[in-house]
């Protein structure tokens, strides 16, 4: 998909995998086509136009994630995902909040260069066979003037035979003698939790100091090919293009979401969580108003990266959020609820809808699965019971409700020998009824 597409066109887009809620999806496409147009601008004004963060309100389970991810794959931007509550201050133990912009850097990097791969793995393709061949069949010496053993023909004629055979698979189990690099890079330098992206580093930095060295290995013929294709593929791809690109992406159309973004407003103010709350607020301030952050790539700027901030706002409101944060979140919706029709169509109408789900999951064992339209209103008035009695988790409850209602099916099917299976009300009130008499549903859905 492309940035290209009109408003309409985007919600048309997103109604097929996320029910309802059309606010959020308007105010998600109006964002994503303003940067269509900021990128018609003059340059000076372009620079000018700062992205209109959005801050969504709701309860868990009713799209905010969805429509955040769905958004960033219409656009083909570098997403990511973070916690707003797992961050502290700095100086404190926990994660830099920059590493939210490194993590996406990170992640542009790896969808350019898999961008790439694909433009460049039909020519790596044809460059191993062509070096299977010699290794199958090596060039024969110079021959003096007066031998004539061997032809040029032939040679050309006998590797051409192999090359048929090799395409075929005929050579799949001969073996060949290749050199195989082997990095010589300490593992499990450090182990602590949180560390991960200090140990990638060091270990890049290691990796210099330690290039390894080439060993004679065996191998099958199949297992080259994918080893030499590996090769050829790098030898492809020019990284520092796709680092310069992998940047720009970034800078220009990145989609930070961040999740929970209620757990760290203050509710009063004082002392003890409360500030430690704003000072996450204030350290989170400099990237979504827009700084330089130093990656292992360069220098990242985050002054047109698009924030989606979320949260169910059940004890605090945007406005505990300290001023200058609220004036970089100038667009406030509010999603719904969902109820018994949007369980319904949930369950039913998305492209990824969850019935559609497992029936494919269960067609896989040769069992051809059927709900009736009552089993379908069943299930979607469970799931409403059971949000109300206990903690309303939206949608998700209905994953909960189908694995419970397809327990023995799921763990059976190998042995059923295929067949066809309905699934109608009574069936569905049976196989919930435990849930939906007691009280302490803990015990059944978690």
């Amino acid at each position: 998909m492309s940035d290209s597409l009109t408003p309409k066109q985007i919600v048309e887009e997103l109604d097929k995998y996320v029910i309802g809620q059309a606010a959020a999806k308007r105010a998600v496409a109006i964002a994503l086509r303003t940067r269509w147009r900021r990128q018609r601008l003059s340059e000076d004004l372009r620079d000018e136009v700062m992205p209109k963060n959005i801050i969504m309100i709701g309860p868990t389970g009713v799209g905010k994630t969805e429509i955040s991810r769905r958004l960033a794959k219409l656009s083909q931007a570098p997403f990511t995902k973070v916690e707003a509550s797992k961050f502290t201050e700095v100086g404190y133990v926990g994660r830099d909040v920059e590493s939210i912009i490194r993590e996406l850097t990170q992640l542009a990097v790896n969808m350019m260069k898999e961008e790439r791969t694909q433009t460049v793995r039909e020519k790596a393709r044809r460059q191993t066979e062509e070096r299977v061949l010699d290794l199958l069949l090596p060039s024969p010496p110079p021959r003096p003037p007066y031998d004539t053993t061997t032809t040029e023909a032939t040679y050309t004629e006998t590797r051409e035979k192999l090359r048929s055979q090799l395409r075929e698979g005929r050579l799949d189990d001969r073996l060949l003698e290749l050199d195989v690099k082997e990095k010589m890079i300490p593992v499990g330098v450090i182990s602590n939790v949180g560390m991960e992206e200090l140990e990638m580093n060091l270990k890049e930095m290691l990796g210099g100091l330690f290039p390894g060295k080439s060993k004679k290995k065996k191998v099958k013929v199949k297992e080259a090919i994918n080893i030499l294709t590996e090769e050829e593929v790098q030898k492809l791809i020019d990284m520092d293009e796709v680092v310069r690109e992998a940047i720009t992406k970034v800078e220009q159309s990145g989609i930070v979401f961040l999740d929970e973004i209620d757990k760290i407003a203050s509710r009063e103010k004082g002392f003890g969580p409360d500030v430690s709350r704003e000072g996450v607020q204030r350290d989170l301030l400099p990237i979504v108003e827009g700084t330089t952050v130093t990656t292992k790539y360069g220098p990242v700027k985050t002054d047109h990266i698009l924030f989606i901030a979320a949260g169910a706002f059940h004890v605090s409101k945007p406005s505990d959020l300290i001023p200058e944060l609220q004036g970089r979140f100038p667009i406030r919706v509010e999603l719904d609820s969902l109820g018994e029709k949007d369980f319904i169509r949930i369950l039913t109408e998305p492209k990824n809808a969850l019935l559609k789900q497992y029936t494919a999951l269960l067609q896989t064992e040769g069992i051809e699965l059927t709900f009736t339209e009552d089993a379908i209103k069943e299930i979607a008035v469970t799931a409403v019971a059971v949000n109300e009695r206990m903690e309303n988790i939206g949608a998700r409850r209905l994953f909960t409700i189908m694995e419970k209602l397809l327990d023995d099916l799921s763990f059976d099917a190998p042995e059923l020998s295929g067949g066809k299976y309905v699934i109608d009300a009574k069936h569905v009130r049976e196989r919930l009824a435990d849930i939906v008499k007691d009280h302490d549903l803990s015990r059944y859905i978690l």
